[in-house]
């Protein structure tokens, strides 16, 4: 069965830099999308108070998103991608390089996926 897209749901532990760095977050979602092939709609990034940044890339694609806990040294992140032509993982590779987590899990799931 063919799916419609892929998403990568990620659990990224023990993060050692950029937790609370929006603009350094802002040009690796740029670059998360470009490593990916993917078509860049564009880029939020909100910074909380006291500390924390959530933020979003919106690609034609789908989505690739980003929220941090820099008290817990945690980022959760989605890599949405729909289609054959981007490459998830790419993204993540960004990310990863990011973050520089001590712990990471990847659940990938199928969308859209047609019952027959």
């Amino acid at each position: 069965m063919k799916a419609l897209g892929r998403h990568l749901v990620v659990e990224m532990w023990g993060c050692k830099a950029n937790l609370n760095e929006p603009e350094r977050i802002r040009e690796a979602l740029t670059e998360a999308v470009e490593r990916a092939q993917a078509t860049n709609l564009g880029v939020h990034v909100h910074s909380f108070n006291p500390h924390g940044v959530s933020g979003v890339a919106v690609i034609a694609e789908s989505h690739i998103s980003i929220h941090t806990w820099p008290e817990l040294g945690y980022v959760a992140l989605d890599v949405f991608t729909c289609g054959d032509r981007a490459i998830p993982e790419a993204a993540l590779e960004v990310l990863k390089d990011l973050f520089r987590p001590q712990h990471m899990e990847v659940l990938e799931i199928k969308r859209g996926l047609r019952p027959e």
